[in-house]
């Protein structure tokens, strides 16, 4: 009869070897290493996961499954917002007006809950980003970019149809620089020791975000202007002579000028 594995062994395992796959990604990580870093034998490991790949997979398909809850119930309190409140607009954000409160607190919260998951899971994603080269996994982090960019990019294409938010900036520019900062800030984290103020992060992103994206009562100069040349500077004119000195010449026309010191 084989023996019940035991859950506490499990939970040891998976923390151990969720620091060495971040610390030596998944080709480098070693079962023995892993076994080690928390007391258990090569035995122990094998009763619980078929492979460390496979100890691996289990990591990232919970990550995703969380990541599409997250996203779901943010789509889901952005929907609930708009047909309640409508979506806040240019004059909201100018006058900070208590709808556009509502919803930064509202937009933050979702960026909380999703920064959150992310420190949660910060090995895994430094090992999806650094350590998954040549590998089953080594395009799921790319994958999973690509369709949060989708989905941002329909996301800001529906604002600029019906409620004008900054026409002249492409979906698509708007998606890589939304899903850029949080690429970055979880490869920040992996390098962290302590939890930074994720509260902090998530109201900063959400002003940055609509305050940094609403529509200028001044356009700011296109990119042919920001990105010509420099009009050549004039030629400086030669400064006129004062009238005192002008009176003295006429007085005296073959006295020789007067050299500077």
């Amino acid at each position: 009869m084989s023996r019940p594995a035991d859950p506490k062994a499990r939970s040891a395992l998976i923390a151990a070897a969720r620091a060495e796959f971040a610390r030596r990604g998944v080709k480098g990580a070693r079962v023995g290493d892993i076994t080690a870093a928390c007391g258990l034998s090569k035995g122990a490991f094998y009763l619980h996961f078929p492979s460390k790949e496979g100890l691996f997979g289990s990591l990232v398909e919970a990550f995703v499954k969380e990541l599409e809850r997250v996203s779901l119930k943010r789509l889901t309190c952005m929907e609930h917002f708009r047909a309640e409140h409508g979506q806040p607009g240019p004059a909201d954000v100018a006058a900070c007006s208590e709808r556009y409160q509502h919803f930064l607190r509202m937009e933050a919260a979702s960026d909380l809950e999703m920064l959150e998951l992310m420190w949660e899971s910060r090995e895994v994603v430094t090992t999806l980003i650094v350590g998954s080269q040549d590998t089953a996994f080594e395009s799921v982090m790319w994958d999973l970019v690509d369709r949060e960019v989708d989905r941002i990019s329909q996301e800001f294409r529906h604002l600029q149809g019906h409620h004008g938010e900054s026409p002249d900036v492409d979906p698509g520019l708007f998606g890589s620089f939304v899903v850029g900062t949080y690429l970055l800030l979880a490869r920040q984290m992996g390098r962290l020791t302590h939890k930074p103020d994720l509260a902090s992060w998530a109201t900063g992103i959400q002003r940055l975000m609509h305050e940094g994206t609403a529509p200028r009562s001044k356009p700011l100069p296109s990119s042919q202007t920001l990105l010509a040349p420099p009009a050549p500077v004039a030629a400086r004119t030669p400064s006129t002579p004062s009238t005192r000195r002008r009176h003295a010449r006429a007085a005296n026309p073959h006295r020789p000028p007067r050299k500077r010191p």
